[in-house]
């Protein structure tokens, strides 16, 4: 059984002590229960049901009735067995011990606590009241007496009303008005049910209250219902004090209860009238109180003649605060009394929509958008307020949420709309990050939300995020210079010097200086010691941007201060290679000069990239400044895969002529040649075909014309050696990175593309041999080696295949073990330095540290 509903409540459940070191139980022993127990409450209730009756009932037989009524007391003996079984259960439900604030789940301890307590009255208040008259005293033997006992179980209803007044789902006021009727009834009705008790028990009838009124036989001549509201009507005229008039006491016992119910009257009355008197006023405290405010408002405005637009602006606002403060349940004070991180939670699922479409924040990070929300203050301003005045110091900026609002200049005292704001916009912004008093005055035209941000604050966050703080001014910069307006032409030359002469104290960093191609920010930047080489979450540093941007000024600066034109991002892009893609080609000459090298870069992935965008002269760029466009990129494929599979015939010559294989295969074993065929390029293939004839006729008259070859070893028995050709694989990109700028690339989209990507899923450990007609059906496989690293285990052993550069090799350790290797040994433990010394079937072992 759940120790806690599942619906929990702090009203219902028990605060745990400072620090939890209470030992109080999850869940209670076997066979008791909780009170909280949904269905012990619900037992609970229904017993309060039962209650109600015999607050009626006992009164009721005890004044008018003198023996057992049929129905009445098998009533009567049908509540008592349920509330004898709710005897029985109490033994079995956990108490809270009221010194040490824990449930008590042991049952000796609960029976021994109830046997103290309420034991002896719930007992004796289930006694059925013909037993009870049997075995009373002659004195206490009248029928009913016995029952006003059982008024007892009263303390379940008070109870009751105590859970309710304090529950959400109830209406407080009701609740307090339902128990203030309910004890005005039952004093009225016990008073009515004693008063004619005392006139049927009278010797003699005709003195009494009800005798005069109804004669002295009224218990024969009237039906029990005209007695009992006879003595109902005495009972709510006494107990409201509207005096006597036709019924009165008469012999000397009704005026002593009389003086005894109107003492009790006196307080019971003015409790009522108490409460009643604060459930009304309470609901009208706040308007009294903006009553007032209102008033003082008035009278200052008066007393200070303030212009009439003033006023009505102080009204205005007053009047909308009263209505958010009462009306909108006091949101920003509910908000203030939370938790943070519930306050923040609740800020961004409010804010971070509007927040993240404002143009100032496009671009950040989710991190700052969470960090400005809950410190955004929500604030409503009625029609015609002014909320930023012109030239007033900037001490905050605004988004407004909804509404409009109209941006206007004062000029020779007469005021001119600029612009209108609506709902989204931002205004106060250029002020507070251009350090100058605000531009204009901006006045509501309609009711509006605004959330507000205070400088100090911004900055402060700002100053934590340093990369999103070079985003906001980048935008709000391309705000200023896309409104082609003098005055925020004027506004932005002044920032930019600003920013150049660094008199501003926002975060800005290299990078946002050569994005802007701002030579003499960029110069401010770098005296203050930052970092030339500091790069992005990307790995792109400030020469990447000014590569890519042409900068030439912004380059120099750069090398002067030590940037490496040879700095790879994360994709193995180089500067070099963004000058080149840009078509800037000074710069690319005037980093050449400087020491870039292409060759540091991933050149395959370069030139694929150049024979996707069908660029012939990027590609001849390339073998300028020293590239190898024949070379495997990163991905796999060669510059000759792409212009095959883009169909660009100009290029496969151009590929070919310098050297390019048509027959070599890429990671998927595909070549040229058969990609070629697959795609139906016959020009291509023709051109391939005739290549290959003419290699084969040059190979035949080398051989005849060429005379033998003298062999340099120690014995006539070692082999001729002969200079082998190999690839220049010179890229130090790793096998998992991303692929950059592949857009066009028709080989993904091909049949065979389909089967590559499929194949290419498959076990490593089991690759398939293809076989490709261009080489006369004869077999390629692939060279494939065993790895294994020492520090993560002898019995880790993979089977890859041999990549085309030791660097790559290098990068295929790391990935597969998690260690950055340093070297590569064999089996026998000989250093590996040259990937074309590995043969097929070797094992390679990856080394961690020198050892």
């Amino acid at each position: 059984m759940e120790w806690e509903s599942s619906h929990y409540s702090s009203f219902k459940g028990v605060l745990p002590s400072l620090g939890n070191r209470s030992n109080c139980r999850v869940k209670p022993r076997r066979f008791t229960v909780s009170p909280h127990d949904r269905r012990y409450m619900i037992w609970q209730n229904f017993l309060v049901i039962l209650v109600v009756y015999t607050a009626w009932v006992s009164p009721f037989e005890f004044g008018f009735l003198h023996k057992p009524h049929p129905v009445l007391s098998i009533t009567d003996n049908v509540v008592n067995g349920f509330f004898a079984l709710d005897i029985v259960l109490t033994f079995f439900v956990a108490y809270m011990d009221k010194a040490t604030y824990l449930f008590i789940d042991d049952r000796k301890k609960i029976a021994w606590k109830y046997s103290r307590s309420w034991l002896a009255f719930d007992i004796i208040s289930t006694i059925p009241s013909e037993l009870a008259q049997k075995i009373s005293p002659k004195p206490l033997s009248s029928y009913g007496i016995f029952n006003m006992l059982r008024l007892w179980r009263l303390r379940r209803v008070s109870a009751l009303f105590t859970r309710l007044e304090k529950d959400k789902n109830y209406s407080y006021f009701w609740v307090r008005y339902s128990k203030l009727i309910c004890v005005t009834l039952f004093v009225v009705h016990n008073a009515g049910c004693f008063i004619y008790l005392l006139a049927a028990k009278f010797h003699d009838p005709g003195r009494t209250w009800i005798g005069v009124v109804l004669g002295a036989d009224f218990k024969e001549k009237q039906t029990l219902l005209s007695r009992y509201v006879t003595s109902i009507y005495w009972a709510i005229t006494t107990f409201t004090t509207v005096g006597y008039g036709d019924i009165h006491p008469v012999n000397t016992g009704e005026m002593a209860f009389d003086v005894f119910y109107m003492l009790i009257n006196v307080g019971l009355f003015a409790y009522l009238i108490g409460n009643m008197t604060n459930l009304v006023v309470h609901s009208a405290t706040r308007t009294r109180l903006f009553r007032e405010t209102l008033r003082a408002a008035s009278s200052f405005a008066l007393r200070n003649q303030l212009p009439r637009r003033l006023q009505d602006q102080m009204l205005e606002h007053l009047y909308l605060k009263y209505r958010t403060d009462s009306e909108a349940l006091q949101q920003q004070e509910t908000l203030n009394s939370l938790p943070k991180a519930i306050r923040s939670s609740i800020s961004n699922y409010l804010f971070n929509y509007v927040i993240e479409n404002v143009y100032l924040f496009h671009g950040v990070s989710n991190d700052l958008l969470f960090q400005l929300a809950p410190e955004m203050k929500a604030e409503y301003f009625p029609p015609k307020e002014d909320v930023i005045l012109q030239n007033e110091a900037p001490t905050d900026f605004y988004i407004l949420v909804t509404g409009a609002v109209n941006l206007l200049v004062s000029k020779n005292g007469v005021e001119q709309v600029v612009r209108e704001a609506k709902a989204g916009d931002i205004f106060g912004e250029i002020g507070v990050l251009c350090y100058r008093p605000q531009l204009f005055t901006v006045r509501t035209k309609r009711l509006c939300q605004l959330l507000r941000l205070d400088r100090t604050t911004f900055q402060n966050i700002i100053q934590v995020n340093v990369g999103d703080g070079t985003i906001i001014m980048n935008n709000l910069l391309q705000h200023l210079k896309d409104m082609n307006d003098p005055i925020m032409q004027g506004i932005l030359m002044e920032t930019e010097n600003m920013l150049a002469r660094g008199r501003m104290d926002l975060p800005l960093n290299l990078r946002f200086a050569a994005l802007r191609g701002d030579d003499l920010l960029l110069h401010q930047l770098l005296k203050r010691g930052l970092d030339p080489n500091e790069s992005d979450s990307n790995g792109r540093t400030a020469l990447h941007i000014a590569a890519s941007k042409g900068s030439e000024n912004c380059i120099l600066l750069l090398l002067y201060y030590g940037a490496d034109p040879n700095f790879k991002d994360s994709e193995g892009i180089v500067p070099l290679w963004e000058a080149m893609l840009g078509g800037h080609h000074k710069v690319a000459k005037l980093l050449n000069e400087n020491g870039a090298n292409i060759n540091v870069g991933d050149v395959g992935h370069y030139a694929c990239t150049a024979a996707e965008q069908n660029n012939l002269s990027l590609l001849k760029k390339i073998i300028h400044y020293g590239g190898d466009v024949t070379c495997l990129s990163h991905t796999g494929y060669t510059a000759l895969h792409a212009a095959v599979c883009e169909g660009n015939l100009e290029i496969v010559k151009f590929l070919v002529e310098q050297g390019a294989d048509v027959d070599k295969p890429d990671f998927h074993l595909w070549t040229p040649r058969v990609l070629a065929e697959q795609q139906g390029h016959e020009e291509i293939l023709a051109f391939f075909e005739l290549s290959k004839e003419t290699k084969t006729d040059q190979s035949i008259k080398s051989t005849t014309e060429k005379p033998e070859t003298l062999s340099l070893g120690k014995f006539a028995s070692e082999p001729v050696i002969r200079p082998t050709a190999t690839g220049s694989d010179n890229n130090d990109g790793s096998l998992n990175q991303p692929c950059r700028r592949r857009h066009t690339n028709n080989f993904h989209k091909s049949l065979f593309g389909i089967m590559s990507a499929a194949q290419h899923r498959e076990n490593d450990l089991l690759r398939p041999v293809h076989q490709s007609r261009g080489l006369n059906n004869s077999i390629i496989t692939p060279t494939r080696v065993v790895i294994s690293c020492p520090e993560v285990g002898q019995i880790t052993r993979k089977l890859v295949l041999l990549p085309g550069s030791f660097e790559e090799l290098l990068d295929i350790g790391a990935k597969k073990f998690g260690i950055f290797p340093v070297k590569v040994v064999s089996k026998e433990g000989v250093e590996i330095d040259e990937i074309d010394v590995i043969r097929d079937g070797d094992h390679l072992v990856f080394l961690n540290k020198d050892q």
